[in-house]
């Protein structure tokens, strides 16, 4: 009994002992799969995913190629968060860095009232010191911050050019943010006038390196005009602006619908400028111009919040005072109104009193007619030679009394608008000042006059506009505006919605900038061309591309461009740029183009008398 006591005894501790080891065996390996699954979890979680995880037992195996010996040390350190940093055993690779791409060397430029101040990677071979001196002669007074790097790797070849190139526009664009790569030079300035963005544009235009592409996106504040002047005259020679002011594209709109209905035709050269003394400016000029219909005649100048209005000689009493008292109360509050019913006047034998100052082509000035004394004669001789030089300005002024009040300003004045000339005459009156000659433009010269003897005084102009004179229009050849167009369009595209010819609203901001720089290109024979990809039927693209070809061309007619010259040609899928079978490259093959029509050289053919002509050499021969 004793015997078969102990084999029972040990029999217990035998599977006593065998489940121990299963119960020990299954606990590590639940530790060993947690363990893994957690520093999986944790390397994930740190953007380690090229690691993998494997478990021995109760260590933690982490394989792979680190992309840095960095990368494997935090690798590693992850590891240690979830496990004991003894279990973590390293199995892991570095990649050879002797195959990664260099860095791309690139600069940003910004320039301001502040200085000039350099961000970004350089060439190791590049003269700092050269470099340096020329950012500071650009600088003059100002401070250069200098934040550049430098890194010894192979320098592109377009690299020094593109450099250089920035560095020229810099010295021309004081108040600019200039991005620079080998390949890519990006322009964003700001510039004081309209002019002076032209200028610029076309310079940068001109001296863009070859294999370097440019982006230019210059902003001009609009002209301020003060008085903000409009005058609008409808008499015997027809219905005519002699200034005009606009704030909005739609305010010219409004003011020109009416004008038309009053009997106005032609272009009346707005000028959109900042200064205006209300929002509704639109409308009042609209309603001061179907006043002047309503009347027959007349003229009518509204100088900032100041309605003045003139009816014409014989205009009937009763029909003045309804149509002025119809127009008081249809104006905007902030208007003020004055009118004018003018009497015939009285006949005298000698004329009213004048004064006449000339300008030839050449230069020479002659003062002529009627001043109050010495003094004003005097004054008038040196103001004539200080506007137009010591030895060109000839007297043959009288000293005569009883002139009108306020005549020395009017003959002053008279000598200010002469110098707005590049040849011409001023006749000053009691009533009137009549300009005649050449210039750039008729509102300056109102508004001149406006501002020197007020706004009821009668201006008659017959001032030919002289295109040599402008000096936006001497700027952008046809080539050059096209070249513009190409800029504008470089990064933002012409846009339109999916399968139709609608170009979409974010789009229409670029189709104003081409608008804009096609208004002061005139004269242009242009081809709008438009393209698609290669996905669907051929015929169906062509008709699309027609159809958005011809949408831009009538968006542009909208924007007041002179469209007769230009046509809307739909290619279709022909002349890809980029490979269809991408979606980048199908993107791309969807464009809009502009490009110069150039006629087509006539064939010489020799005509029956050349032929005559050559028979008898031929027959000597």
């Amino acid at each position: 009994m004793r015997l078969s006591s102990l084999f029972l005894r040990i029999g217990v501790f035998i599977i006593a002992a065998f489940i121990s080891v299963l119960a020990a065996r299954a606990t590590v390996a639940v530790v060993e799969d947690r363990s893994v699954v957690a520093v999986q979890e944790e390397l994930l979680d740190q953007n380690h995913e090229w690691a993998s995880v494997v478990g021995d037992g109760l260590q933690v195996i982490i394989e792979g190629e680190a992309p840095s010996e960095a990368s494997r040390f935090r690798a590693i350190s992850a590891a240690g968060r979830i496990v004991d940093a003894s279990r973590v055993i390293d199995v892991m690779s570095v990649v050879d860095n002797a195959g990664i791409a260099p860095p791309e060397f690139a600069i940003e430029i910004l320039r301001n009232d502040s200085g000039i101040s350099l961000i970004g990677l350089i060439p190791a071979d590049t003269n700092r010191e050269e470099l340096t001196n020329r950012i500071t002669r650009l600088a003059g007074n100002q401070p250069v911050t200098d934040l550049l790097e430098m890194a010894d790797y192979p320098v592109p070849d377009t690299w020094r050019p593109s450099l250089n190139f920035a560095l020229r526009a810099l010295s021309e664009l004081e108040r600019s943010k200039i991005s620079v790569t080998a390949t890519r030079v990006s322009v964003n300035a700001i510039a004081d006038s309209a002019e002076e963005k032209r200028r610029m544009e076309t310079s940068l235009a001109r001296n863009t390196p070859d294999g370097v592409a440019m982006a230019v996106a210059i902003t001009a504040p609009r002209p301020v005009i003060s008085p903000y002047t409009t005058r609008f005259v409808l008499d015997d020679s027809g219905a005519r602006f002699v200034a005009c002011a606009v704030d909005t594209p739609e305010a010219e709109r409004m003011i020109l619908s009416a004008a038309t209905e009053a009997g106005f035709e032609g272009k009346a050269n707005c000028v959109n400028a900042l200064g205006v003394p209300s929002r509704t400016w639109g409308e009042a000029v609209a309603l001061s111009i179907g006043a002047i219909k309503t009347l027959g005649g007349g003229t009518v100048t509204l100088s900032d919040t100041d309605v003045t209005l003139e009816a014409a000689l014989g205009t009937n009493e009763t029909l003045f005072e309804r149509t002025v008292g119809e127009l008081e109360s249809s104006l905007p509050d902030v208007f003020a109104l004055s009118a004018t019913l003018p009497k015939p006047p009285d006949a005298s034998a000698e004329g009213p009193p004048q004064f006449t100052a000339t300008l030839s082509p050449e230069g020479a000035v002659q003062l002529r007619g009627r001043v109050p004394d010495d003094l004003v004669n005097t004054t008038a001789e040196n103001f004539a030679k200080a506007k137009f030089g010591q030895t060109n300005v000839t007297m043959g002024t009288r000293v005569v009394e009883g002139l009108p009040a306020g005549w020395t300003v009017r003959v002053l004045a008279g000598i200010e608008v002469l110098s707005e000339l590049s040849n011409g005459a001023v006749v000053v009156e009691p009533d009137l000042v009549s300009v005649t000659g050449n210039a750039n433009a008729n509102t300056e010269i109102t508004s001149l006059l406006i501002d020197k003897l007020g706004q009821s005084t009668k201006v008659e102009l017959d001032v030919t506009y002289v295109e040599t004179l402008d000096p936006i229009a001497a700027l952008p050849t046809p080539e050059e505006c096209v070249a513009q167009i190409g800029v504008v369009t470089e990064q933002r595209k012409i846009l339109f919605d999916p399968g139709s010819a609608s170009i979409t609203s974010e789009t229409q901001p670029v189709v104003d900038d081409i608008a804009e720089i096609l208004q002061k290109c005139p004269d242009l024979r242009i081809r709008i061309a438009g393209y698609t990809d290669s996905q669907g039927r051929e015929e169906m693209n062509q008709q699309l591309s027609q159809q958005r070809a011809e949408a831009v061309l009538a968006a542009l007619r909208v924007r007041r461009v002179p469209v007769a010259s230009f046509e809307a040609v739909g290619f279709g899928e022909a002349d890809p740029i980029a490979d269809n079978e991408t979606e980048a490259g199908r993107e791309a093959n969807r464009r809009i183009e502009f490009s110069l029509i150039v006629p087509e050289p006539i064939p010489e053919e020799t005509t029956a008398l050349e032929e005559l002509e050559a028979t008898p050499d031929e027959a000597g021969e």
